[in-house]
This record gives structure tokens, sequence and C-alpha cells, in this order.
């Protein structure tokens, strides 16, 4: 038996108007890649894109989309990510463009990577802070990202919320 491999990108899509990502879906998002792989690379991009590609995850809050490629076309089909100006919806047409940040063998890896990313982001809006309030939730923010900080924090305070309802 033959493993299938594949690779996964993780892309951002950045748009003018934060809250147009909201009408994003999965198909729309779909459909723009292939149809820029086929505008570029013509009958036989558009065959390579019609193997085992999906949009395996969509994050219409943070503009966050994994992409599945099979290993053997991926850096074709990346190649025509940057053609991408905008994606048409059902509602309107959204001009973006997909910003290619990481690029893994298997989901898992991307999302640790993604972590990462966030975290570092977040530090970088930690300095820009206007007032200690919101230095107060950046942070919290960033001990959130992390699994056992955020785990060790959120289990008191469930604690006590059990113990006055008791």
């Amino acid at each position: 038996m033959v493993r299938v491999k594949s690779r996964y990108l993780l892309c951002e899509i950045n748009v003018s108007d934060r809250s147009s990502l909201l009408f994003l879906d999965d198909r729309a998002i779909a459909a723009a890649v292939k149809e820029a792989v086929a505008r570029i690379h013509g009958d036989y991009g558009a065959a390579m894109c019609s193997i085992r590609f999906c949009v395996k995850y969509l994050n219409t809050q943070t503009g966050m989309v994994f992409l599945r490629f099979p290993k053997r076309s991926y850096k074709l089909l990346w190649s025509a990510l940057p053609f991408i100006t905008s994606i048409k919806t059902r509602y309107q047409k959204i001009p973006c463009f997909l910003n290619c940040l990481h690029v893994g063998g298997t989901i898992r890896t991307c999302q640790k990577f993604l972590i990462r990313y966030n975290t570092r982001q977040l530090h970088r809006m930690l300095p820009s802070c206007k007032n200690e309030e919101e230095k107060k939730q950046i942070r919290k923010a960033i001990l959130s990202c992390s699994i056992i900080q955020g785990a060790f924090e959120d289990e008191p305070e469930n604690d006590d919320d059990d113990e006055e309802e008791a």
C-alpha cells in the first residue's frame, strides 16, 4: 500500500475591509484558486488542480486558510496564488490577495507554525498599546497561545465558579 503525500499551504487572505471576510466560504476560495491556476498554467494546471485539491480550513474572522495540494504538483499550483486578485462569492466580488505564510507536509506542522506566527504578531502589537488595559489584554492573548499556560490559567477560574454555584 502506498501512502498518498500532500502539501498544505497556510495562507492569509488580505482584504481592505475586514468585514468582507465574513462573506467568504471554502467553495469560493477553491473556485478562485482553480480559476487562477487554469488562467496561468492552462489545461495542464487545471487538471492538476482537480486532483485532490481542497480547502481544509477557513477562518473568516482572521482570514487564515489551509489549502491541500498533491505533493507532486504543489509548486505549480502555489505559483498561481499571487495572481488571485479577487474572490467571487454569492453576495459580491471581494478584492483581495493571498499571502502564503507556510508550506507544510501535515496540517499539524501548519497549526504549530500558525501558533508561533500569532504569538510573534501579538508581541509586535504590545509596544504600540496606548494604555495598560490594552497591554493586559494582549498579554492574556499571548499566554492563551501556549497550551500549558492557558490550561493552568483557566482551571482556577472554572473551579471558583463551580464552588460559588454549589
